[in-house]
């Protein structure tokens, strides 16, 4: 890539980073360990997407924020999302909850933080809220042991910034197509002054014209930049150009490694506005970083985009990091690294199949339409068999149409097994991982009838190029990372899950969780003195 275009995009992050100015019984934190200072911000990060593979096969290129992280955090490297549906917005919520789907009630993307009733500002993008979310986060438990405690959740995504933090009425934006950080009415009633003028810099719409090209020489990549299979087809290659028009440059945005440099000037210009972490209290900054997930999605966890994409993120989390400790004192700071879920490969590229779930359906259906019942009554989504007695009528059996998907699903290619869900309760949970992710899933007043596991490297038969969603360990394996003062720096091999993240981080802040959670304190990483 010739310098000039380098420089380019070098300037261009530069202006926005300093321009912006299983089994273990749950266990209630106790006492806290004689740790001092007291921290004053918990920077909480998660990376949607992030395989862990991708911070081994990258290391020897991550010398920004990635790689400061892994070498001198506590890093458990055997992390995992434990439940089944392993897609953004359950992923998301287990974290800082300490508690699984069946807890939060977040149970899959389509049933996450969508809301008309909560109206975005100054944007006609789908409203959102946490409204569906159950029970409290460590950002409840901050607050109910010092009522001054104050928190910022940012990210692309609503289900990203929202879902951290639950049910709080905390400060909660995320990017909306029209180019601007928004949030819904859920809220607030207008946009604080300081991101209104965040807004106003337009940063997005200076990306019209310009192109996604990559960071390093052609000799720092080994993957193939062209693989048909990729993107739409035809977008397979760098450069990838932004539109033209400004408006379309912004909507655009959010599926390149950009918005990921948006989101972090924006979190920090944040911190500046409500001097977070500026006093004795103990604030929270919830960034999440969505770029890994689409750039995923398009292009495939091999792809050349990828690799570019996680140098990129290392680079922002870098500066992020070196610009947060001129504000704050970092020995102040705890910080804490996840993500919401893994992802797989491209089925095309390893033999793997698309998988088409309607002979099923219509096995089903036609059941319920022998019985003169409503087919309504039923829905298959993520994996997930649903079906609603009262609504399908009395003369139809729910037992007989749950019997005649899951017969007709097992003899689909692609499919490794589909369970009525109430047998999953009998099997052994210490070796049937797919069977405790499920259970993990659903609380007791929305189980599904029946749940499909399809085999390992398959998807569902949708336009999308590589997907995550599954229980299988690509999906569910994830780095959950803690950072500060008061933490063992090295590696821990041992079997962890997300949910362990929430009362850790209690643990070290010297506060209770406020109910009974579903994770256990990692107190192999906690220093004792």
């Amino acid at each position: 890539m010739p310098d000039f275009r380098r420089r380019t995009w070098v300037a261009m992050s530069a202006a926005l980073m300093i321009g912006a100015g299983p089994g273990s019984a749950p266990v209630a934190p106790t006492a806290p360990p004689v740790l001092a200072p007291k921290p004053t911000l918990l920077l909480f990060i998660t990376v949607d997407q992030l395989r862990p593979d991708y911070l081994e096969r990258f290391k020897a290129q991550l010398h920004g924020g990635l790689g400061r992280l892994v070498a001198g955090g506590a890093y458990f490297v055997n992390g995992h999302q434990d439940h089944a549906i392993t897609e953004t917005a359950p992923g998301h919520a287990s974290t800082m909850s300490g508690r699984f789907p069946r807890s939060t009630g977040i149970t899959r993307n389509l049933a996450g933080v969508n809301d008309p009733e909560s109206p975005l500002i100054g944007s006609k993008d789908l409203g959102a809220s946490p409204f569906r979310f159950r029970g409290t986060t460590l950002t409840d438990w901050l607050t109910s042991a010092d009522p001054a405690t104050r928190a910022l959740s940012v990210s692309s995504k609503d289900r990203a910034a929202i879902l951290p933090i639950g049910r709080s009425k905390q400060q909660v934006f995320w990017y909306a197509n029209n180019g601007t950080f928004t949030t819904s009415s859920w809220y607030a009633d207008t946009l604080p002054a300081w991101i209104r003028a965040f807004n106003a810099r337009r940063l997005p719409q200076r990306y019209a014209g310009k192109a996604w090209l990559p960071l390093l020489d052609a000799s720092a990549y080994t993957e193939p930049d062209t693989v048909l299979v990729e993107s739409d087809r035809r977008n397979v290659a760098f450069p990838h150009p932004f539109p033209a028009d400004s408006a379309a440059a912004a909507a655009q945005m959010r599926y390149t490694p950009m918005i990921d440099e948006l989101t972090a000037a924006v979190a920090l210009e944040g911190v500046r506005a409500m001097n977070l972490g500026g006093s004795s209290t103990t604030d929270v900054l919830a960034v999440s970083f969505s770029a890994t997930d689409y750039v995923g999605h398009f292009f495939g966890p091999e792809s050349k985009e990828q690799h570019d994409q996680i140098l990129r993120l290392d680079r922002v989390l870098g500066a992020f990091l070196d610009t947060l400790f001129t504000l704050r004192d970092s020995t102040r700071i705890i910080i804490a690294l996840t993500a919401d879920h893994g992802g797989g490969f491209i089925p095309e590229l390893h033999g793997g199949l698309r998988v088409d779930m309607e002979p099923a359906l219509s096995a089903a259906r036609a059941v319920i339409t022998k019985t003169r019942g409503d087919t309504l009554a039923m829905d298959f989504e993520s994996g997930a068999f649903f079906f609603d007695q009262a609504r399908a009528g009395v003369t139809t059996s729910a037992a007989e149409v749950t019997r005649a998907f899951i017969e007709a699903a097992k003899t689909i290619p692609g499919v490794r097994r589909a369970d009525r869900f109430t047998d999953l309760h009998h099997r052994n949970l210490a070796r049937d991982y797919i069977a405790r992710r499920w259970l993990h899933m659903f609380p007791d007043d929305m189980v599904p009838a029946a749940v499909v596991t399809l085999k390992e490297g398959d998807i569902y038969n949708y336009p999308i190029v590589a997907t995550h969603g599954s229980p299988h360990d690509y999906d569910s394996h994830v780095p959950i990372l803690f950072y500060g003062p008061p933490f063992k720096p090295g590696r821990y091999p041992g079997f962890t899950r997300t949910v362990d993240l929430g009362p850790t981080l209690a643990k070290v802040l010297g506060v209770t969780p406020t109910e009974r959670l579903d994770g256990r304190i990692l107190s192999q990483a906690i220093k004792t003195k």
